[in-house]
């Protein structure tokens, strides 16, 4: 399993672990990942996700999964959060 958001697609970083001494060796910034379930009103379904903690902070923030996806850019979601934003927008369309 990838260690990569599925709404914000954060991944790993690279940097370094610097001692005391001042000397560098390679490490790993991995996310805080958390499996959830969201509730999708618009698709009237559940969806789980495993998402960073920060990308869960800012759905609670922006009102729910629908207007996550709705305000964000396409070129910052992962593949499968831009599937679930164009199923919302094909689902909102005949309703309009």
């Amino acid at each position: 399993m990838s260690r990569r958001c599925d709404l914000t697609a954060k991944s790993p970083q690279v940097g370094h672990k610097v001692s005391h001494s001042n000397r560098k060796a390679k490490r790993r910034f991995l996310p805080n990942l958390c499996n959830v379930t969201l509730m999708s009103d618009t698709l009237g379904r559940s969806v789980r996700l495993r998402i960073s903690a920060n990308a869960l902070k800012s759905v609670d923030q922006r009102g729910g999964l629908d207007a996550f996806l709705a305000k964000a850019r396409e070129a910052e979601l992962s593949p499968k959060a831009v599937e679930l934003k164009r199923q919302i927008a094909k689902k909102l369309v005949p309703a309009n």
